[in-house]
């Protein structure tokens, strides 16, 4: 019989695709036989894993093991009484093998000069990257924790990129590329999807992917809180999720609406550009639309939408004036609207959506936001201590008669207020939110200063 160790490492390696069930299995049973050497050694003598990915699933096991997490002993099928619970496990692990920021920059990806870009997205998913690039007159890089990596390889000329951007394009994307100068298609292989952009530079073309996750995720599985459900439940409204580019907004949306898909039994019409997570039809009738490819614009999805008598509507960027007066319309007729921003707290995500109108229809806007909106999830990611991965922190904000009449009466400054003391609700700010990671020693006292709102509270 397989130890426990030896199981959490084939399922942690089967998870992130290092290996497949089979092989795993085959390992398993050729472990039995022998009783040496352990599925972590031998995995890496067969060249399924790298040096690197057996040192970190060694050290999740590790800490698995130590803290005797629940879900870890049942996952493997073990039994028997549970260890006490170290002091440590109130601190969220990262989750996949990963490797941190330095011990990518001490790879090796030479080997790799000249073939195609499929070869570079398959180590960039191993590694946990959450994009790659593909540029001109540089070596290819990754964003890994939110930090750039320049990879171990020669730097690309223009006749590298041109050809290995080309032939991953289809007929229509070329054609599409030829006449913009640039492209925002979603890139779909057996090893995973891949939201891409493709655009001419002043030396060459230059592509860059953003690494889609293989499973839809979850809240808990974000490191997100459960209260986020909260918003699943209303009927008509607008919910905005905000933050910057590569903060997570996307997946947490998809977390959301996945939850919609599962409990309810209605219709959600998704509008994105691209798609990125594919969601399936569960308990909802689910029709999801690429912008420019199955839709002319946000607007005119968002306006046929609403005769395709749909229950939840979710548009993946409220980039302009048409996108967002159709939001706040949709949300005004019985629709409960899901929307991201890029902006960075509740009370400037309302002033947006508010100032985004002409001056003259600003009070009309603000009478109709303050009576539709649901709530603004605002949400940061913030580098580890350990340096393995990020931590999301949030500020979360529910509609309250104070929250609406705080819209309508031009106060919103006085927003951060009511999410202070609305924390038996479920509110908080975000430096609270930051707050609570640095005394969970999740992250440092640097970076908690960096990303604080009051920076005073964080000396």
């Amino acid at each position: 019989m397989a130890a426990q160790e030896d199981l959490l490492f084939g399922k942690i390696a089967v998870k992130n695709k290092l290996a497949d069930e089979k092989q795993v299995r085959k390992c398993l049973a050729a472990l039995d036989k022998s009783g040496d050497q352990g599925l972590g050694k031998m995995l890496l003598d067969k060249g399924l894993i790298g040096p690197w990915e057996f040192k970190r699933i060694s050290a999740r096991v590790k800490e698995m093991a130590e803290q005797s997490e629940p879900a870890s002993a049942d996952e493997s099928g073990a039994k028997g009484k549970s260890k006490p619970v170290a002091a440590s496990a109130k601190v969220p692990a990262a989750s996949g093998a990963g490797v941190t920021v330095e011990e990518l920059g001490r790879m090796d990806f030479s080997h790799l000069a000249g073939g195609p870009i499929d070869a570079y997205l398959v180590e960039a998913r191993k590694v946990g990257a959450s994009d790659f690039h593909y540029q001109v007159d540089s070596p290819p890089f990754m964003r890994l924790h939110g930090s750039i990596v320049y990879l171990k390889h020669p730097a690309l000329s223009a006749d590298d990129t041109k050809p290995r951007i080309e032939e991953i394009l289809s007929d229509f994307e070329r054609k599409t590329f030829a006449a913009n100068n640039d492209l925002d298609f979603c890139y779909v292989k057996d090893h995973g999807r891949y939201r891409a952009n493709v655009l001419k530079q002043r030396k060459g073309l230059d592509a860059v992917f953003r690494i889609i996750p293989d499973s839809l995720p979850t809240l808990e599985e974000l490191h997100l809180p459960g209260i986020l459900t909260k918003f699943t439940k209303y009927r008509q409204g607008i919910v905005l999720i905000t933050g910057p580019a590569g903060s997570g907004k996307t997946a947490t949306m998809t977390a959301l609406l996945d939850i919609v898909n599962q409990e309810q039994n209605d219709h959600i019409v998704t509008v994105e550009d691209p798609i990125e997570y594919l969601l399936p039809s569960k308990n909802c009738n689910v029709n999801q639309r690429h912008v420019e490819v199955h839709t002319e614009s946000y607007a005119s999805a968002l306006r046929s939408a609403m005769r395709s008598d749909p229950d939840y509507i979710c548009v993946s960027e409220m980039r302009d004036l048409d996108t967002v007066a159709m939001a706040i319309t949709a949300a005004e007729t019985g629709h409960l609207v899901f929307g991201t921003l890029h902006t960075t707290n509740a009370t400037r995500s309302v002033d947006r959506i508010i100032d985004v109108f002409p001056p003259k229809e600003q009070e009309q806007i603000r009478a109709m936001v303050s009576e539709s909106i649901r709530g603004v999830i605002s949400q940061q990611l913030l580098p580890r201590e350990d340096g393995m991965g990020r931590e999301p922190v949030l500020e979360i904000m529910f509609a309250t008669p104070a929250v609406a009449n705080m819209i309508r009466e031009r106060k919103t400054f006085q927003l951060q207020s009511v999410l202070q003391t609305g924390a038996k609700m479920g509110m908080c700010t975000m430096d609270d939110s930051i707050l609570d990671l640095l005394k969970k020693k999740i992250i440092s006292r640097e970076t908690a200063w960096f990303f604080a709102e009051n920076k005073d509270r964080f000396k």
